[in-house]
């Protein structure tokens, strides 16, 4: 197996795309992150409101945003038309939470770089709004959990 961004003569190249067929693609990344008793015990609700406001909405809009400059941050990601994205965040315990990215499209290529993007930049974006109360904050296991509409569809 070659890796598809270098041509023959081992120089960077954008992958052609032209010849494939469009069709649904979807990912979803997944993120854990450790946030603490400290940050947890101050949400109400689901959410958390600091002085630059609603955490988790702000998160949110955050990782939309970068899904959509992906190509713009990557240098061999193709500009895409995203048709969706969905972002949740669930509090999994009184330490942690999780975040999930979904991006979809209907287009020639996948949308993985776009989901962990997306997932990533929330996750950063929680720990910008929250530092002010703890810099203990950890990022962790981000990954890639599902891909489908292309020619190797992944579900974990």
């Amino acid at each position: 197996m070659s890796f598809t961004h270098i041509n023959k003569k081992n120089n960077p190249n954008m992958v052609n795309v032209s010849d494939k067929d469009i069709t649904k693609r979807t990912a979803v990344a997944k993120a854990t992150m450790f946030l603490g008793k400290e940050i947890v015990s101050h949400f109400t609700d689901d959410e958390l409101i600091t002085k630059k406001g609603p955490v988790f909405q702000t998160a949110i809009i955050a990782g939309i945003q970068a899904v959509k400059k992906t190509s713009e941050l990557i240098p061999m990601c193709h500009p895409l038309l995203i048709n969706g994205v969905d972002i949740d965040i669930d509090i999994v315990d009184e330490e942690h939470i999780k975040v999930f990215c979904k991006v979809t499209i209907e287009g020639k290529t996948g949308v993985e770089m776009e989901a962990l993007t997306g997932v990533n930049i929330t996750c950063l974006t929680i720990y910008d709004m929250c530092k002010a109360i703890s810099q203990k904050m950890v990022i962790k296991e981000v990954k890639l959990q599902e891909k489908t509409g292309g020619k190797s569809d992944i579900k974990k």
